[in-house]
């Protein structure tokens, strides 16, 4: 008897507790989709996807294959399907021209584009990484056609403000893009329509700050300006995570 009645009075303490730990229910959208860049895969969100989490977020982060843009917006539109409720769907760096190309839904209310490109109809990635260019793109191809950063200016060039104990795992784990994805054209637009968020790396050496700020602008962007480098996400996690917060509270 007083082991029940230990267990009942630990039980009727610990309820409490428990329950405070659950996330609280967030205001306005509840579900983010993360689709990342090139040349990295969706391990470094982690820091960003838990700051979403523990405010109530549903926040998923899409394998993206980089074998191709349908490839990635396919992959994108499958996580799509199975959201329940409003979505705020994040690109970054080509991931950009993902979502812009998947998030076509009513159940996606809003795009934010994390230093990403932001695609019209008919333009690829390629032509509008050529129209401002950066100093830091740094890609080679291999013998096999596969299009890879390179390994010795990664720190330098990809994330300049991120240990390099970290960017030097970043660069050996990388996930290659192909040369075709680069150059096909985008088949929507739907920043034409949605609520858009853009957030500029002022610091970026792989895609132009000046890009940013001008296809932000060209589409009615809430921009941002966040001075870090094109790895923004990981050396400015908290403040990307902001923007992302504001795009959801804003859901209509």
């Amino acid at each position: 008897m007083n082991y029940v009645k230990t267990l009942t009075i630990a039980l009727t303490f610990a309820a409490p507790v428990l329950a405070s730990a659950a996330p609280p229910e967030p205001a306005g959208a509840k579900n983010i989709v993360i689709v990342p860049d090139a040349f990295v895969d969706g391990s470094g969100w982690r820091v960003v996807y838990d700051i979403l989490y523990h405010k109530g977020y549903n926040v998923t982060v899409v394998h993206a294959p980089h074998s191709s843009l349908e490839d990635d917006v396919t992959a994108t539109r499958k996580i799509l399907f199975n959201q329940v409720g409003t979505v705020i769907v994040v690109g970054h760096g080509v991931g950009g021209s993902v979502i812009s190309n998947a998030g076509t839904g009513g159940k996606v209310k809003a795009l934010v584009y994390v230093a990403g490109l932001q695609p019209e109809v008919g333009e690829n990635a390629a032509q509008l990484q050529a129209s401002m260019p950066a100093p830091g793109y740094s890609v080679k191809t291999d013998w096999t056609g596969l299009k890879f950063f390179d390994k010795a200016k990664f720190h330098d060039d990809y994330a300049g403000d991120v240990k390099d104990n970290r960017t030097n795992f970043m660069a050996a784990s990388q996930v290659p893009i192909t040369h075709a994805y680069l150059y096909t054209p985008s088949t929507f637009a739907v920043w034409h329509e949605k609520r858009t968020y853009g957030v500029v790396a002022t610091e970026d050496r792989v895609l132009s700050p000046e890009l940013q700020r001008w296809m932000y602008q060209r589409a009615g962007s809430n921009v941002t300006e966040i001075k870090a480098s094109h790895a923004v996400y990981i050396s400015q996690p908290e403040e990307v995570a902001k923007v992302i917060e504001l795009a959801a509270l804003n859901a209509k």
